[in-house]
């Protein structure tokens, strides 16, 4: 693989995460390979540095966004829910970054795609709420990972997605009903009044979601696609819709500046 001159820069929000007592910003190579092999794009991280940054600033220099999972859980303070579990893993500096800069992405609209914890930032930037703990609610399934297996069978498909026929999300991956993996907690509760429900999983936990009147592309999704894209048909339909989406907003960007 070898990134192309020109390629859209993508910005990849990265964790706040401590090694051996010391704190490191991190994320995840296969949401930076995903941005590289799947959306044709350059990843850049970015780190959780909060209200340091000019969000309008910061958002000038990227071509879109990916929010990317993570163990830890948005605070439960920022949507007024509940205390969460005590032993529920944190990131308050991720969360004082991306929830900001969600937010100035969307008026900006830059292009934006949300995973797993990203898609729940989204619906809290949005004013939604969240479900801390999926599966000990009445009717839902198990979304956790499964335990004590290889990291194949963890991301293997575990639920059908029931995709709403005539939303933005089914266009781009060509179906009604795909197959996903499920690592997660927690979910949308409440969604917020600019979210758009694209897609179900048979409980009726929400699985993929739009922003009413975005102005690009933006979509969140809870499984992870990111995950072994280039197998993944869906997947890679999603990460070349946002490379496409990124590639058309930095050009129309860099001639709106040259005019």
């Amino acid at each position: 693989m070898r990134i192309a001159t020109g390629a859209p820069l993508i910005g990849v929000p990265a964790c706040l995460k401590e090694s051996e007592g010391l704190p490191f910003h991190s994320a995840g190579d296969k949401y930076v390979a995903a941005v590289a092999a799947g959306a044709g794009g350059l990843p850049m991280l970015v780190p959780a540095l909060g209200d340091a940054y000019d969000m309008d600033d910061l958002l000038g220099r990227l071509d879109g966004l990916l929010i990317t999972g993570s163990r830890s859980n948005v605070a439960p303070h920022h949507y007024n829910g509940p205390p969460d579990r005590p032993e529920s893993p944190q990131d308050p500096a991720r969360d004082a970054t991306t929830l900001p800069l969600i937010r100035a992405a969307l008026a900006a609209g830059v292009p934006l795609l949300c995973i797993c914890r990203g898609i729940q930032e989204l619906n809290v930037a949005l004013g939604g709420t969240l479900h801390q703990q999926v599966h000990l609610l009445p009717g839902k399934i198990d979304h956790r990972s499964p335990q004590g297996v290889p990291y194949d069978a963890k991301y293997a498909p575990r639920h059908e997605v029931a995709l709403d026929p005539g939303g933005q999300f089914a266009r781009i991956v060509g179906a009604r009903k795909i197959q996903v993996n499920s690592l997660h907690w927690q979910g949308i509760d409440r969604p917020a009044a600019d979210l758009i429900v694209e897609g179900t999983a048979p409980d009726g936990m929400i699985e993929a979601v739009s922003v009413r009147g975005a102005k690009g592309f933006v979509f969140g999704v809870q499984w992870h696609p990111e995950y072994r894209i280039e197998e993944n048909p869906v997947s890679m339909a999603i990460f070349q819709a946002f490379g496409a989406a990124a590639r058309a907003f930095g050009a129309k960007r860099r001639a709106v500046r040259a005019a």
